[in-house]
């Protein structure tokens, strides 16, 4: 989900890029740039990034300002880790900027909404998937991916109705435009997802750096 930056006052806009500066900052020292190298798999990488930048490529605007499109942060996140996630996710938002599909001020907000939240989430969630259930192939996959899919469905237009009643929207609207969307925007990110991890994991494991054979195929 996109959101537009007349959406938003200017006071919010500068809050949203302050607090923008120290993720990114976190995730350019974190990135494994040197394992990209090391295991051959930069194209891949890039490869995944361009793949996500022509999802959100098909989008729809649901609202004045308000843009649906399928995610894939779960997928990304999964397979590079959250620093790439960010990183990739900001490469796609300034490539939407350049061709012209939305202006640089409502990068910030969507960058909150369509690839913070969700990858810092996702990340959480796999933690979490890890220290308490076992270590079995389906649970990564129904789990980390297709669950975690459908939930960072609702991240994003939980997150961004927040935002905008905060940022003194009217609820009404919102409701009726946005919220009685949400069941339509489950099963896509889920299914997205979940198959491209499923598929990744089996046939390309190097490719999902969250996945290791010896800890989910080893009975």
């Amino acid at each position: 989900m996109e959101l537009s930056a007349n959406l938003f006052t200017d006071a919010w806009l500068w809050t949203f890029g302050l607090g923008l500066l120290p993720l990114y900052w976190l995730a350019w020292r974190w990135a494994d740039f040197a394992r990209l190298q090391r295991e051959g798999v930069s194209n891949a990488y890039f490869g995944a990034v361009v793949a996500v930048l022509v999802l959100w490529l098909l989008r729809t605007e649901i609202q004045p300002g308000i843009v649906w499109h399928l995610s894939g942060m779960v997928f990304l996140t999964l397979a590079w880790g959250w620093s790439l996630a960010l990183l990739g996710g900001a490469v796609g938002q300034a490539a939407l900027a350049v061709a012209g599909l939305h202006d640089w001020p409502s990068v910030l907000p969507t960058l909150w909404v369509l690839v913070v939240l969700p990858a810092s989430l996702t990340q959480l969630v796999l933690g979490l998937v890890r220290a308490w259930l076992p270590k079995h192939f389906f649970i990564y996959v129904f789990i980390n991916a297709f669950f975690c899919g459908a939930l960072m469905a609702v991240v994003m237009v939980t997150s961004s109705v927040l935002l905008l009643l905060a940022a003194g929207h009217d609820w009404a609207s919102l409701r009726d435009g946005v919220v009685t969307l949400v069941p339509l925007m489950l099963f896509p990110e889920a299914f997205l997802n979940g198959a491209v991890i499923t598929v990744l994991a089996g046939l390309r494991p190097e490719w999902v750096w969250s996945f290791h054979d010896e800890e989910y195929l080893r009975r």
